[in-house]
């Protein structure tokens, strides 16, 4: 069994290793993938470094490492415009559209959760950065669901919150030793059952048995031009650790192949594999590019190294991992450990959630054509229509 610093720091740096495998594949099919490079199996960039998901996930590790359980929306939105929107940088360079709405809604004057009010509050951002709350709350899968949307009151509303609650919840239950199966179901438990987040994720998990063209069938919208919808990136990825049984290679090269959030769909089925598995499961060949983060798309978090992340969330007793600290975001940060939880580790196995409604099957493995997607394109193993 791997301790909970070795859990710690295999959920964060299996991100960042899952962000930069993923990254040159983002927004691509698979029938793209195979042209420029065959399957990928490893490194296919010459100098593969983690993109904006490594970047912010460091970002709220230290937010969270300063707070603990007494994060606020107001210190998570104090947090924004001091390392990133009231910086005097120039152009912000990088991230995704809801970063760039919250931000542009910050620089105006607007305040949590109006902050979040912008035309992509439905995106994948927040479960990029969700893996912190996960390892911080280790076996409370509702507790780092708690904190997480805390988080993303600032930048996230409905859908992209629910991804990023079930991101941080299964890290969670990863964490305390959880197989699976019952990562799965308690990323399921935190988030409302009819919602799109809750389908796409059970679609894609009935699906995992059969391989990653099934599970990217059973989720990508076709037709659809952005790849951010957090409903599919989460399900992807998901879908790409079950069908991995939890194996960190074949968890984050699945997601990889499967196209689309390419890095955002790896990192979080990294994050998952590794929290699983722990760090001895990663590829050294993997870890090695790996270095401090280059401050590519948030110049504040330049020279921190998601290994450093990882052991502030997670005192030096192997459990509870719950910290108290500072009251401002330039103070420095300081650890204490705190009484140990109440909520029951989530450890038991459970047999692989299904989906219910929507037009699909109640049976593991077996499915119906959902009237959101156009059948299938054999050449891009997807739900795609091409242009």
């Amino acid at each position: 069994m791997a301790s909970i610093r070795e859990r710690a720091r295999g959920a964060l740096l299996g991100l960042a290793v899952g962000d930069a495998l993923g990254a040159p594949a983002e927004n691509l099919k698979p029938s793209e993938i195979r042209a420029r490079w065959g399957r990928i199996t490893g490194y296919v960039a010459e100098k593969p470094a983690g993109t904006d998901d490594t970047e912010y996930a460091i970002f709220s590790g230290l937010l969270l490492a300063r707070y603990g359980a007494a994060l606020t929306p107001a210190l998570v939105e104090a947090a924004w415009h001091e390392w990133i929107a009231d910086r005097d940088e120039g152009r912000f360079r990088g991230a995704g559209f809801s970063e760039r709405g919250t931000l542009e809604n910050l620089r105006r004057g607007l305040a949590a959760p109006i902050s979040a009010q912008h035309r992509h509050a439905w995106s994948d951002g927040l479960a990029m950065r969700a893996a912190p709350f996960g390892v911080f709350a280790a076996g409370r899968p509702a507790e780092a669901a708690r904190l997480v949307a805390i988080d993303g009151s600032v930048s996230h509303d409905g859908e992209g919150i629910y991804g990023g609650q079930a991101v941080a919840a299964g890290v969670a239950a990863a964490m305390a030793g959880a197989p699976p199966t019952s990562v799965v179901a308690a990323a399921l438990a935190v988030v409302p059952d009819d919602s799109w987040t809750a389908r796409s994720l059970r679609r894609a998990v009935t699906a995992a048995h059969r391989g990653e063209r099934a599970v990217r069938s059973a989720v990508v919208i076709g037709g659809y031009p952005w790849t951010d919808l957090a409903p599919e990136a989460v399900a992807l990825a998901f879908g790409a650790y079950a069908a991995a049984d939890g194996d960190f290679r074949e968890a984050v090269l699945t997601a990889v192949n499967m196209g689309r959030d390419a890095d955002t769909t790896a990192a979080v089925a990294g994050a998952l594999a590794g929290a699983t598995q722990g760090v001895s499961a990663i590829p050294a060949d993997w870890t090695e590019p790996i270095g401090p983060c280059r401050g590519s798309c948030l110049p504040a978090m330049r020279g921190r190294h998601v290994l450093e992340v990882a052991d502030l969330l997670v005192p030096a007793e192997p459990m509870p991992v719950a910290v108290a600290a500072t009251s401002s975001p330039t103070e420095p940060i300081v650890l204490t450990a705190a009484p140990p939880p109440t909520e029951p580790v989530v450890v038991a196995a459970t047999s692989c959630p299904t989906e219910s409604g929507g037009g699909w099957a109640r049976v593991r493995g077996a499915r119906g054509r959902s009237p959101l997607v156009p059948a299938l394109d054999a050449g891009d193993e997807g739900n795609e229509v091409r242009p």
